[in-house]
């Protein structure tokens, strides 16, 4: 009657948005101010005040038949330059306009990506700890998904293991840096070892090996940390951008898919993401918004409150006993479960009204991340529950 694969992914929810919901019926129960949610990546800073600037201006400024009319199934081409522009003069890389896809987001990116590279029996490999995602919209495509464990001190890749698990038949890797859910930012020693890594396999296997670089924490780093622009290291390069994290705009959808004009058969590369789109109904993304990004490039959500809270909730942890890597990225923090069984310490953590998202369907079992993207005052409420679950741990 129906698609059964179609209806289990529907029926069952991801880990992440279960929990979410589950806070929405708890909050409403004993009031938000009494549950401490930390379940799902949803910005709490708002967005630079140039966004609705840019906004207030294509509204009063455009007429509405142009401003709310179809673009271009791939996006308005004067928006797509400035997005090579701005990529060129950044980054001091090549970018070309007509490379550029414009997305309804960086799940639309990552899924186009895919369905446009991948061919049934095809194998991808995933950094794991990865976004859990990422396995259904590669597996959508009839491939095999082949999670490869990063460096648990450090969550950079680990490049042996790497090496081992690429087979004939693997045809893509997914790189997410900032990370989701460690927030470990991919150092340029670790990316020039992987596109060199790449660069001598396809040699060896005769075919490419797509390397995606899912991007939509780019801007959000600390300290003396910098992502470095993959495309610059290696050729075959796809680029998922978003702009729902930089600029706190995650309900408006918008992003894009960048092709690196030095990779192979570029123009027939993006033939099919465009056949993708098409083919998904990814066409023409929301057109207020695509008009918007010309006057918001380079802008950014005020990110110090991100560093606030990364370095009030790690300190604070850690002094209780629990064991995290430093971020350098993105807003969240992966703590180590104080059992082995992430999802029985996560249903412990329930008793203290602490929502925190298990760590089995991000392909790293034994750890919990936490979502610090939320208020400074909800950490701080926040931090005697936490403490009260360790010491429930130690006197056990």
């Amino acid at each position: 009657m129906v698609n059964e694969k179609m209806r289990g992914l529907g029926a069952h929810r991801s880990v992440i948005r279960e929990l979410f919901e589950y806070g929405k019926k708890r909050k409403a129960e004993i009031g938000a101010e009494n549950v401490f949610d930390f379940s799902l990546g949803n910005p709490s800073v708002p967005a630079p005040d140039g966004v609705n600037k840019a906004l207030s201006r294509l509204l009063e400024e455009r007429d509405a038949v142009s401003l709310h009319g179809y673009t271009s199934a791939q996006g308005d081409a004067g928006v797509r330059r400035a997005i090579a522009d701005y990529i060129a003069k950044t980054q001091g890389v090549e970018m070309n306009a007509d490379l550029i896809y414009l997305t309804v987001g960086a799940a639309a990116s990552l899924t186009i990506s895919l369905s446009a590279v991948l061919n049934e029996g095809d194998e991808v490999i995933l950094l794991a700890p990865f976004f859990p995602e990422y396995r259904v919209f590669a597996e959508r495509t009839g491939a095999k998904v082949v999670p490869v464990l990063c460096d648990p001190k450090s969550f950079q890749p680990d490049l042996a293991a790497v090496e081992a698990a690429i087979t004939e038949r693997t045809r893509a890797i997914i790189v997410n840096s900032p990370n989701n859910p460690t927030g470990a930012v991919m150092t340029p020693e670790s990316a020039r070892g992987l596109a060199d890594l790449l660069a001598k396999k396809e040699k060896e296997y005769g075919n490419a090996i797509w390397l995606i670089a899912d991007e939509p924490y780019r801007e959000l780093v600390y300290g003396d940390a910098t992502v470095p622009y993959l495309p610059a290291l290696y050729d075959n390069t796809l680029v998922c951008y978003s702009f729902s994290k930089s600029l706190s705009l995650p309900g408006e959808r918008i992003g894009y898919i960048a092709v690196s004009p030095k990779a192979e058969e570029a123009s027939a590369v993006y033939a099919a993401i465009c056949g993708a789109g098409r083919a998904l109904g990814f066409v023409c993304a929301p057109a207020l918004f695509q008009y918007m990004i010309p006057e918001v490039l380079g802008m950014t959500a005020d990110i110090s409150v991100y560093d606030t809270n990364r370095r009030l909730l790690y300190n604070a942890l850690t002094e209780y006993g629990y064991e995290a890597v430093y971020p350098d990225g993105a807003f969240y923090l992966f703590v180590k479960a104080l059992e082995p069984d992430a999802n029985a310490f996560c249903e412990r953590a329930k008793g203290e009204e602490l929502l925190l998202v298990p760590s089995d369907s991000f392909g790293c079992p034994g750890y919990v991340r936490i979502s610090y993207c939320v208020t400074t005052e909800q950490i701080e409420r926040s931090l005697p529950a936490f403490k009260r679950l360790a010491e429930s741990y130690q006197k056990a």
